[in-house]
């Protein structure tokens, strides 16, 4: 059975949830289909001891504040979970959990959206996937010879499944720094930090409320034709967490220069010394998760689909949101999405008038 619908939104994780706040404020008909069985996106995945980089007040969707954690001046992950399945009940959100969307098709003046449980004839479709179901490993020589384990970010939980093991961590952004913390403050796991350029920790006074007025200052200065600030960027790569703040001032956190290859029992560098290991985390990013738009043939320059704020060039009908500064400034973070979900919802509310 196909339905139709004004809108299909494909997502339901925070810039599924602004999207939706914003269509509805437009008074379209919409969908939201997520993958997940429950509400949370990618937060309920998280590790243990995940916190935000921004207070409460500096993490919130459109419309609702986040409460203040009991505590906490950084929530942490589950408290985010809790706070997006309120956010979608409060809503009325139409989120329909559980429900894939392998493709989006071109069908005459409608979009043609196929799910594993359904087709939906949609005018308009916001893509709203995240990365976290798409991370990405480097090719490095070995990583077929390691007998140990070799995870990514998305599969670590907690320093206590590695007690007593000698651990590489590879990765030198917020992921790898703070799991490697997490490991080294365990104080019964050998840890091996491994990064391909010495660390780049921002001052201890800068969170995620200073890093969105960067991220935000960044794009109004090339909006508006002057030259680029560096944005976050050109401030270091690391946030100095609490965890992270610890462990680097005790000298626990010390980086090596990324290895040469992974070996049977461990790594290897070039100068040939060596690190035994049990187990390599890798954490080292992720992709765009846009293969359902794979038939509308849009992919470009290191797989980005080219975009004017948030609608697709090539497809007027189609927005991408939350991806990354490519769709918005700051769009991948709680606070940051907001502001490109609603320039979305209106710009379909216009196209589709």
């Amino acid at each position: 059975m196909t339905q139709r619908v004004d809108v299909v939104v494909v997502g339901g994780g925070q810039a599924g949830l602004a999207a939706g706040y914003h269509l509805r404020r437009q008074g379209l008909d919409f969908t939201v289909l997520d993958a997940a069985l429950a509400p949370g996106g990618a937060w309920q995945h998280m590790w243990d001891s995940l916190h935000l980089f921004s207070p409460a007040d500096h993490s919130s969707l459109p419309g609702r504040f986040m409460p203040v954690q009991p505590g906490e001046t950084y929530p942490d992950a589950g408290h985010v979970v809790d706070y997006l399945a309120d956010y979608e009940k409060r809503y009325d959100l139409p989120v329909q959990h559980g429900i894939r969307v392998d493709a989006v098709r071109r069908d005459g003046d409608r979009l043609l959206v196929e799910a594993d449980s359904g087709t939906w004839r949609a005018r308009a479709v916001v893509s709203a996937t995240g990365t976290w179901s798409r991370p990405f490993v480097p090719a490095v020589s070995g990583c077929g010879v390691f007998a140990g384990r070799q995870l990514h970010t998305v599969d670590y939980r907690r320093a206590a499944d590695f007690a007593g093991q000698r651990v590489i961590v590879v990765g030198g952004g917020n992921s790898g720094a703070q799991i490697a913390a997490d490991l080294v403050l365990a104080g019964d796991v050998q840890v091996t930090w491994v990064t391909r350029r010495p660390p780049r920790f921002l001052a201890d006074d800068i969170d995620g409320r200073a890093l969105f007025d960067v991220a935000t200052a960044r794009r109004r200065a090339l909006d508006t034709g002057r030259s680029d600030t560096g944005g976050v960027a050109s401030l270091g790569d690391i946030v100095a967490v609490p965890p992270v703040r610890v462990a680097r001032d005790a000298g626990l956190l010390t980086a090596k220069s990324m290895f040469s290859q992974l070996t049977s029992d461990g790594a290897r560098w070039a100068d040939g010394s060596r690190a035994g290991a049990d187990a390599v985390i890798w954490c080292t990013g992720f992709r765009p998760a846009l293969a359902h738009l794979a038939p509308l043939n849009l992919r470009g320059l290191r797989g980005h689909i080219a975009t004017h704020g948030t609608r697709a060039l090539s497809e007027p009908r189609l927005h991408l949101l939350g991806y990354g500064d490519w769709t918005g400034p700051a769009s991948a973070t709680l606070i940051g999405v907001g502001r490109p979900a609603r320039e979305a919802a209106r710009d379909v509310g216009g196209l589709l008038a």
